[in-house]
């Protein structure tokens, strides 16, 4: 769990980052989620935007990949998702 100053330093190197998955009219399929995965693995912060789905509410959503990836929900801003997850292996 990510504390409140950590959240914001997160969300403010977000900021500036691009989305780096496409969430489409499909939903979150297998590919989606592996390719979300690998995007975290690699980076540790990821934005996801989320297509028009009326049924999906993109919070939820967010937080389910949260769950399912062990990440955090730094945001969720409109259809755009922030998560991220520590990388033990990645050397800063």
């Amino acid at each position: 769990m990510l504390s409140s100053k950590a959240r914001a330093a997160l969300r403010a190197e977000a900021h500036h980052l691009a989305v780096t998955v496409h969430v489409g009219h499909q939903g979150i399929t297998d590919a989606v989620r592996q390719s979300i995965e690998d995007a975290i693995r690699t980076r540790e912060l990821v934005k996801i935007q989320f297509s028009r789905n009326d049924d999906v509410s993109v919070k939820d959503a967010a937080n389910d990949l949260a769950r399912a990836l062990c990440a955090d929900v730094v945001q969720v801003i409109g259809r755009t998702a922030t998560l991220w997850r520590e990388n033990p292996d990645k050397g800063d």
